[in-house]
């Protein structure tokens, strides 16, 4: 009695189980087929643009982005709106950028293209939209918060704002957990404001990019492999 009031029981969850793990297989075989497509049409892309061919390469990364899961469908976008900026269609290329940072839950890319937005945003939004662009990825172990706290002095300075861009260089030049190169382009952007030997923010970029050069050119330990990050304001 016991097993016929029991196995019916027993049956139907193992075929429930047999249903999620079939439904599993069928998820990952699918994800699986989505990244196959999505890899050969980015391929396809990239000789496009090699072909000088940018009509053909969007259509292919728009494919891609369609066809492919996060973190193929933010590729996609980041690279269509590389092409959009690069025609000088800014506002296309920012909301591509704002597709693909809602495209994957992955911090590390969906930041990367958040922030790319952010530097974007620079020369077509208010000084408010940028600070609130930077705020968002500023948050405690945000990949790319220093990053983002220099793109927001960066900001304040296109705006007159040098007061409140220095606060923000201090810090960064001064933090613990700073990348030793965003220190030493605080350090360098700090140095030209207090001196005035840099009038405008292309001045102070120049300069930053003047430090961020003697830095690489010095030798160095070998270090372990990391994850690449972003060293200048980085194209779309």
């Amino acid at each position: 009695r016991l097993a016929r009031t029991w196995l019916p029981v027993v049956g139907a969850i193992l075929l429930i189980a047999l249903i999620a793990a079939l439904s599993w297989w069928g998820y990952q075989s699918w994800q699986t087929s989505k990244a196959d497509k999505a890899s050969v049409a980015i391929e396809r892309g990239f000789e496009s643009l090699q072909a000088n061919n940018t009509v053909g390469a969007d259509a292919a990364f728009a494919q891609a982005a369609k066809e492919g899961n996060g973190a193929y469908k933010a590729l996609a976008l980041q690279l269509r709106a590389g092409i959009a900026a690069d025609d000088n269609r800014l506002p296309e290329a920012l909301a591509l950028l704002d597709e693909a940072a809602k495209a994957s839950r992955d911090p590390e890319i969906a930041d990367l293209a958040a922030f790319k937005a952010l530097w974007l945003a620079m020369d077509i939004e208010t000084l408010e939209q940028v600070q609130a662009r930077a705020a968002k990825l500023t948050g405690d172990k945000r990949p790319y918060a220093a990053f983002a706290q220099e793109a927001e002095a960066m900001a304040l300075l296109q705006h007159g704002k040098a007061k409140e861009a220095k606060d923000i260089l201090i810090v960064l030049k001064n933090g613990l957990d700073t990348p030793e190169l965003i220190s030493n382009r605080a350090e360098a952007a700090l140095g030209a404001i207090d001196s005035g030997s840099a009038a405008n923010l292309q001045a102070i970029v120049r300069q930053m990019a003047a430090a961020q050069a003697t830095a690489a050119a010095a030798p160095a330990a070998p270090q372990p492999a990391a994850t690449p990050q972003p060293t200048a304001a980085p194209r779309p």
